[in-house]
């Protein structure tokens, strides 16, 4: 099989679903026009404008989600500090010796 025929095979075993939207004339013929300027035919064109919106949704959840854990986990630091462990205790010490300040 050379690469052609493998790429047709594998995209024949793909199981393609289809998703239907009704638009009004105005809709189409902008979703049209920016596939032309793009040399995509409309489909394409939907598709991949609305595969690339919805990564974006996801990614931007993902960062909203991030963003309140880690604040949650640095108020929590700040209210329940960990002991100095020895490094730290050591580092100080080193400070103090080299700043003379106590």
């Amino acid at each position: 099989m050379n690469g052609e025929e493998v790429v047709m095979a594998t995209t024949a075993r793909r199981k393609v679903k289809r998703i239907e939207a009704r638009v009004n004339a105005e809709t189409k013929a902008l979703c049209q026009e920016a596939a032309n300027l793009e040399g995509r035919s409309l489909t394409d064109f939907i598709v991949a404008s609305a595969t690339e919106s919805a990564r974006r949704v996801i990614r931007e959840r993902e960062l909203i989600d991030l963003s309140q854990r880690d604040r949650k986990a640095f108020v929590a630091s700040l209210l329940n500090p960990p002991r100095p462990n020895r490094r730290l205790r050591d580092a100080a010490r080193y400070y103090e010796q080299v700043m003379g300040k106590r």
